[in-house]
């Protein structure tokens, strides 16, 4: 969760990625980040994180994120 929280604070250092919960449904992420943040993703965590998995329940809090990376690391 720690390398997460620093990809995080890099893309987006203005907001509180510990405390929110609606990063896509409140609008705080928007495409562009959600497409830079999986670049990150699959290049730290070695995961393919295919269309399907692009969904704003994957990505609407750190938690959300860091579940989707143990699914797919399997």
């Amino acid at each position: 969760m720690e390398k997460l929280m620093e990809i995080l604070e890099d893309l987006r250092p203005d907001v509180d990625f510990e405390n929110e919960d609606a990063l896509i449904t409140n609008g705080i992420l928007d495409s562009f980040d959600v497409i830079s943040l999986v670049g990150e993703i699959e290049d730290e965590f070695d995961v393919t994180v295919r269309p399907n998995h692009l969904v704003p329940a994957n990505f609407d809090s750190a938690k959300a994120i860091m579940a989707l990376i143990e699914q797919l690391k399997g």
